[in-house]
């Protein structure tokens, strides 16, 4: 080989290999933005309201904590984290706390299925959170032994108000609402002629850790707190969700309403999980 050619030879390979490089470093710097993406997370109370949107998810991989589990996969090659929480308040909060400290979520859902308290609602209608407000946690009048109980002249007791006594400030003797994430909202706005089955509104999701069944109890805390439906996680999840400044909304199907006759239905919850995909979809348009 003479030195002519040995020459063109060493400058063709090192050519080469300054292209290898150059095409290399984008690649890197794409996998480390997929890494750096904060994941969106969508939490359902029970299997049922969680598990057909984990299906739907790409690239899963199944993490336990506690008993909490996560679906950690991809939607329109985005992270997103489906969680089972477990059912009530205690159960939530702790779950929402600890994704937040895992994972860092970009915007939290908190979605399932509920009961109506708007008789103007029926089964299969989503109401989404404009606002969330915690039902039990209420204060009640001062009766002495004998006189009795009257449920409907307790008032709210706002948890949050101050650092003294929630049971002696009236500054504490007020509607504590949480306000859903504006983004989460038009994003849930955008989409709601997807859902077929129902009608998609904004009101107020109440939250507690009791079964209300007494119609009567129910038109009371829909008149004086404007809930829209009740369930039993997510003025927890909005709370800590709201102590880390993390976007968070509640989206609730209803799956029963008994102010006006609906009888349950559990296909609903995964008609929810359905309209939730949409959603994210949508979401993760503006990330």
């Amino acid at each position: 080989m003479s030195y002519l050619t040995r020459t063109l030879t060493s400058a063709l390979l090192f050519i080469l290999l300054l292209a290898g490089c150059s095409t290399s470093e984008p690649a890197t710097e794409a996998s480390a933005e997929e890494e750096n993406q904060q994941p969106i997370l969508i939490q359902g109370p029970m299997p049922i309201e969680a598990e057909n949107f984990a299906e739907r998810l790409e690239n899963v991989e199944e993490e336990e904590s506690g008993t909490f589990v996560f679906y950690k996969g991809t939607v329109d090659d985005y992270p997103v984290i489906v969680m089972k929480t477990g059912k009530g308040m205690e159960n939530t909060a702790a779950a929402t706390a600890l994704a937040i400290e895992k994972f860092n979520p970009a915007a939290i859902i908190n979605q399932g299925t509920s009961g109506g308290h708007d008789p103007d609602l029926n089964v299969f209608d989503i109401v989404l959170g404009e606002r969330t407000v915690n039902l039990g946690s209420l204060k009640t009048g001062n009766r002495e032994d004998g006189e009795g109980i009257t449920p409907t002249e307790w008032i709210p007791m706002d948890l949050m108000a101050s650092e003294g006594s929630a049971g002696e400030d009236p500054d504490a003797e007020n509607i504590r609402y949480f306000e859903g994430d504006k983004d989460l909202l038009e994003a849930a706005q955008a989409v709601k002629e997807t859902h077929k089955e129902g009608k998609v509104v904004e009101g107020t999701i109440g939250s507690a850790d009791v079964w209300n069944n007494e119609v009567d109890r129910i038109q009371w805390f829909h008149e004086n707190f404007g809930s829209s439906v009740e369930e039993m996680e997510g003025a927890a999840g909005a709370q800590i969700a709201k102590a880390y400044d993390t976007p968070y909304l509640g989206i609730r199907i209803l799956s029963n309403n008994k102010t006006n006759g609906g009888e349950y239905n559990p296909e609903t919850a995964a008609s929810n999980q359905d309209y939730v995909y949409e959603v994210v979809k949508e979401y993760i348009k503006t990330k």
